[in-house]
């Protein structure tokens, strides 16, 4: 396994370009599995999970070219014939996303066979809301031996409303209702901007789709999608990974290639800390951090508040503070594993319940660490950046299924960081 080796103490400069967002892609090469015809996507990320879903896709029998993704982010993906309608769990037993092909199978074949999904250990996921809305649609499953087996005689629209927001939740009953007999209904539905891009996926594949962007979702069954062409959007997160990186290490980066509407929530926390946030044309912001950071207080919130994804980065950043600030998570119930590895770097946190308490500003030193989870690992290597000595940073493959090409862009724009083999 792989680790970064990170010497801090040097400010970031310059300008870093912004790649697709893995969470939209992800969905959208499970749209693949809807129709026979070709699937054209652009913007697509080479990063981990986006191979683990193009391999499991692989399984079932879809053809992908060109055999491995090119830096242009090209893929096209084709389901002319699914021969095996299955997830096993040794091909996704890394990523949460494979989930996703349960709605697509079920409303193309009738038939699905999905591991129970895996990915970062933050907490629980489970996915009997996605459960419930598809029984809705006419599905019936049973679970067994870590397989969710699914069957339908065919799919019909229903009023569902989700228990609880839930963004795979919401992609996964999105696609399985584009071809459901009649209209669908969806309410609590999430509001993210990959939901958003997914629903401009299927609607150019032939779907009828209203509501894309609140909290209501309106669904006309059709009996076939045709293929299409679609550019997956920036990576929200990788764009405020960035700008906090820019932001704790007190330089002045540009940022480019990103939706500064999909970045609203954190741009305000980090102009409520004192940052300086300009939005430029072709979405680009530049941040430059004061003398004094202040401490202002977070709760995650589903979007459009505050990103969950965001939490750990965000952290990192207030051990710099001039103050005390409370970081609440009210999305997953242990998602603090990265606070023991922060404190090992001098951070002083305490974690009461589902809030941790960041008392600065504290002087970061290099240590040994181990990363937990994908946004952890970015969290650390922020606090790395911002360190005095080395910093090495263990399994690091955790970064590598979201990020492309993470520690090159941050090189470019002066950061000492390289990889090692641990």
């Amino acid at each position: 396994m792989d680790r970064f080796v990170i010497e801090g103490g040097v400010p970031l400069r310059g300008r870093i370009t912004v790649s697709g967002a893995k969470n939209a892609a992800l969905p959208a090469m499970a749209a693949a599995l809807l129709s026979s015809e070709p699937l054209h996507l652009t913007n697509v990320p080479r990063v981990r999970d986006i191979f683990t879903m193009k391999d499991l896709l692989q399984h079932m029998g879809v053809a992908a070219e060109p055999a491995d993704l090119q830096p242009d982010g090209e893929l096209k993906l084709c389901a002319e014939r699914i021969v095996r309608p299955e997830a096993p769990y040794r091909m996704v037993r890394t990523m949460r996303a494979s989930v996703l092909t349960l709605g697509p199978l079920l409303a193309r074949t009738g038939e699905a066979r999905v591991s129970l999904p895996g990915g970062c250990a933050i907490g629980a996921r489970p996915i009997d809301i996605h459960l419930k809305g598809l029984e809705k649609l006419g599905a019936q499953f049973t679970v067994e031996h870590g397989y969710v087996n699914a069957q339908t005689k065919g799919l019909r629209g229903a009023r569902i409303r989700l228990d609880k927001i839930t963004v795979t939740g919401t992609e996964n009953i999105l696609m399985a209702a584009c071809l459901a007999e009649g209209e669908t209904l969806l309410e609590n539905a999430a509001r993210e901007p990959e939901v958003t891009d997914l629903a401009r996926l299927l609607r150019s594949m032939g779907a009828q789709i209203e509501g894309d962007g609140t909290s209501t979702l309106r669904v006309r069954g059709v009996t076939k999608l045709h293929g299409t062409t679609h550019r997956i959007i920036p990576d929200r997160i990788e764009a405020a990974t960035f700008i906090l990186a820019g932001a704790i290490t007190g330089g002045e980066l540009e940022v480019s290639n990103c939706d500064c509407e999909h970045l609203h929530a954190v741009l305000r926390q980090l102009e409520a800390a004192g940052l300086t946030v300009t939005k430029k044309e072709r979405g680009c912001v530049v941040v430059a951090r004061p003398e004094r950071l202040r401490p202002a207080d977070l709760t995650t919130k589903e979007y459009p508040g505050f990103p969950t994804d965001m939490q750990a980065q965000y952290m990192a950043l207030m051990t710099q503070a001039e103050g005390t600030t409370r970081i609440t998570e009210s999305i997953f119930e242990n998602r603090f594993l990265h606070v023991p590895e922060l404190v090992r770097m001098g951070a002083a946190i305490t974690v009461e319940g589902r809030q941790a308490v960041v008392r600065g500003r504290t002087p970061l030193s290099g240590a040994g660490v181990i990363a937990s989870d994908l946004r952890a690992s970015a969290s650390l290597v922020l606090a790395g950046l911002a360190a005095e000595g080395e910093t090495t940073i263990d399994r690091v493959y955790h970064l590598d299924r979201g990020y492309e090409g993470f520690e090159g862009k941050l090189r470019a724009v002066g950061a000492r960081i390289r990889r090692a083999a641990a």
